[in-house]
């Protein structure tokens, strides 16, 4: 089958032909996968964001469609045939061995989840199972995009009726999170972005408000709109640190700042720590707490029940082949959420 390899860190990834492991082991579910989107994670390990990466070669991505082929030993969650969302949180059932491959005479880790590939195996608590008729090229969003940004809203923040919410960046995970808010009927709701086009696509969904991030003022327009001492939650997606900082400042001394973002290993920040030992908040979200199979079926109802939408979330699709255009397109900054088509 085919895969994209991340061979060496900043290089182009390398598609070849893998082997997977005769038999599936206890906890393993092979799957077939449909589509897998593209995170700020995966740019991260591509770049080695975090520092020197010890698992090379490995398999790259964490949210998916996909059909269940066969399961392994134990597995109860999931049967064969079954339509399947791929997530990197850990979710109900077994967390089998992490996964690895043959690739020409060598061996290539994966980890308990990896999407970039045409089948994958992957621990049984990392699949949730989803209704057969649900459209398998939105279906993905649910592995990392959605769940990240209303466990953001709903779990890190435990945002309340009426707060007002700034977000720091407006990807595939930030316009989520704004749609959160909105959901959560949180005012104002801000958007913040370098790309115009992304801002009109988060007062699509749900922001009250828009501004430039290179805009020399931003601060006083932000303050101008959620109050003099700051908002109640200040969101950042974009890992950098004058961002971070940035959202820290404009931060009520009350609030929460919530980091979703990673920022590149040495990439600190300065702040003014004093407000922390009162009420003021500052953490770092890991994919919003969410518990997949808990939360997914959630949202589906919500969808049906027209309460939120996915129209115009994915704005790119490239089969695997173009993988690497794929990522080019991800790093650009212009883009939604982009997928990678395996069918």
């Amino acid at each position: 089958m085919k895969a994209a390899i991340l061979v060496e860190t900043n290089q182009p990834l390398v598609v070849a032909d893998i082997e997977p492991a005769r038999e599936l082991s206890f906890g393993q579910v092979l799957v077939k996968i449909h589509y897998s989107g593209i995170c700020g994670a995966q740019i991260n390990e591509i770049e080695g964001a975090k520092g020197p990466d010890k698992f090379l070669p490995h398999l790259l991505g964490h949210e998916a469609s996909a059909t269940v082929l066969d399961v392994g030993p134990g597995v109860r969650t999931v049967k064969k045939d079954d339509e399947v969302v791929l997530h990197w949180r850990p979710s109900d059932g077994l967390q089998g061995e992490p996964a690895s491959y043959q690739w020409n005479g060598r061996k290539v880790n994966a980890g308990w989840v990896t999407t970039f590939q045409e089948q994958a195996i992957v621990s049984e608590n990392r699949v949730t199972r989803i209704e057969p008729d649900f459209d398998r090229r939105l279906s993905p969003l649910f592995g990392c995009a959605v769940t990240t940004a209303m466990g953001v809203i709903n779990r890190d923040a435990g945002v309340q009726i009426g707060q007002s919410v700034v977000v720091f960046g407006i990807g595939g995970v930030g316009v989520n999170i704004v749609q959160s808010a909105a959901l959560a009927s949180a005012n104002p709701i801000v958007a913040v972005d370098i790309v115009a086009s992304k801002l009109d696509w988060a007062r699509r969904f749900g922001a009250t408000h828009a501004f430039d991030s290179n805009s020399p003022d931003l601060g006083q327009k932000i303050r101008e709109v959620v109050g003099p001492q700051g908002a109640d939650v200040v969101i950042d997606t974009t890992g950098r640190a004058r961002v971070i900082e940035t959202a820290y400042e404009l931060t009520h001394p009350d609030g929460k700042t919530i980091l979703v973002g990673v920022p590149r290993k040495g990439d600190n920040i300065s702040i003014y720590s004093l407000p922390l030992h009162f009420k003021k908040v500052l953490t770092g979200s890991h994919g919003g707490s969410a518990d997949p199979h808990i939360d997914i079926p959630r949202y589906v109802r919500l969808l049906k029940a027209g309460k939120m939408t996915l129209d115009g979330l994915v704005t790119h699709e490239f089969p695997l082949a173009e993988v690497n255009e794929a990522i080019a397109t991800v790093r650009r900054g212009e883009a939604g959420r982009v997928l990678l088509r395996m069918d």
